[in-house]
């Protein structure tokens, strides 16, 4: 049965996912109570629910769902490989709610018909990921056996078809997809690849159902998110409902004065540079972001204070964009490096702007995987955001010196 009433005292007040905050079985199911038994109907109830996923692509779950529903044998997998230096989601899931993943992990091989369910993240989370499956057994849960595969430390291990290169026992690179891994995945079956924190949602639809999901977000955009937010005087994983605004976040949850604001990285290292400026009409959504060309991607929120130089950390990102690519095709052997240098040679005033945009424009779109296109949208946002700093670095001066000028004459 799916929609029976919350037991949460948390979900009232906007804290879903972690409200239990424990890894303990007993606790966990104390806060959420009992899983009920799951038919093919909660693909519908998700698809009502409008669940999208939180691994950063936003896809709707119930049509990925459906899709592998209709195939033989299909496999599911947990990913929480969170390759991004910058979040600490999975980790804080994985580590403080495991339960509630493996729920979410369970309820989608329950609707889809699987009884194979894999589990992929770092080896420093699997441990918990163990402990949790142990309780589970120990409490006479009948559930497929979980299969832990510990994730590369590399920023692509997320990647889908890395994900699968890597639960096949091959290198944890891209690869091209030929096929849909709704049709064609590992071992040739369909196959569910689905972030954790995706997951974990999906625990408390099949609970709650679609209705209470809606009771947080916004219409379009529904349910709550895990964002990492780092910069600001309070750092850390905080959960927020969708559409919230931005000021909210970085100044409310982070403590951060809007004096002392200068930009907001949105969406990690692939994401987009927001100038301060631009955030009071911001909020933390797809719909909320599309004015200022960015995306919530896996909720990661850099915010750059003032007297941080924003040339400076875009070209120590790139760089580090630049290292980890696998070097399979043109974009990520020729084009990031010389995105990377070319950004390099700006920090030190003698780089041309134009050139970068136009290495960017020829690396976006041809890669064998979306790695190149991520850093040229870092890349393009930089130089918008932070053209001023252009300027002054080829002055052999920066907005950091020029702002400590302004704050030495108070």
């Amino acid at each position: 049965m799916i929609g029976h009433a919350p037991r949460v005292l948390g979900v009232d007040s906007g804290i879903r996912l972690l409200a239990a905050d424990t890894p303990q079985l007993n606790a966990h199911m104390d806060c959420y109570g009992p899983l009920p038994a799951v038919t093919p109907a909660l693909i519908d109830a998700v698809a009502e629910a409008g669940l999208r996923g939180r691994g950063g692509a936003g896809f709707p779950m119930a049509r990925k769902l459906a899709a592998v529903a209709s195939g033989r044998k299909p496999i599911i997998v947990a990913n929480g490989a969170e390759g991004e230096p910058e979040s600490r989601k999975d980790a804080v899931l994985l580590t403080r709610a495991p339960h509630l993943v493996l729920d979410g992990l369970f309820a989608a091989a329950a609707a889809v018909g699987s009884r194979s369910c894999r589990l992929y993240a770092p080896a420093a989370v699997l441990e918990s990921v163990r402990r949790a499956l142990a309780e589970r057994r120990a409490a006479g849960f009948d559930e497929p056996e979980v299969e832990l595969t510990a994730a590369a430390e590399t920023f692509l291990a997320g990647e889908k078809t890395a994900v699968l290169n890597r639960l096949a026992g091959r290198a944890a690179v891209p690869g091209d997809l030929l096929f849909s891994t709704s049709k064609s995945g590992l071992e040739g079956r369909p196959t569910l690849v689905q972030n954790v924190e995706t997951l974990a949602h999906l625990g408390l639809i099949a609970r709650f159902g679609p209705h209470w999901f809606r009771t947080a977000g916004t219409d379009d955009e529904p349910g709550t998110m895990l964002i990492t937010l780092t910069g600001t005087a309070r750092e850390g994983v905080f959960e927020v409902p969708a559409g919230i605004a931005l000021p909210e976040v970085i100044c409310g949850l982070g403590g951060t004065e809007p004096t002392g604001l200068r930009a907001v990285l949105i969406g990690g290292r692939h994401g987009t540079w927001v100038s301060g400026g631009a955030l009071a009409h911001t909020t933390l959504s797809e719909a909320g972001l599309r004015h200022v060309h960015a995306s919530p991607g896996a909720g990661v929120l850099r915010v750059l204070p003032r007297g941080q130089c924003g040339l400076y950390l875009t070209a120590a990102i790139t760089g580090y964009l630049a290292e980890q690519s696998t070097r399979q095709c043109g974009p990520c052997r020729n084009g990031l490096p010389r995105l990377a240098a070319g950004f390099a040679d700006l920090v030190h005033g003698d780089g041309n702007a134009g050139e970068l945009e136009h290495v960017a424009e020829l690396v976006e779109g041809r890669g064998a995987c979306h790695h190149p296109d991520g850093t040229a949208r870092l890349v393009r946002s930089a130089l918008t955001v932070f053209a001023s700093d252009i300027q002054l670095h080829r002055r052999g001066t920066c907005e950091t010196a020029m702002h400590a000028k302004r704050i030495g004459a108070l």
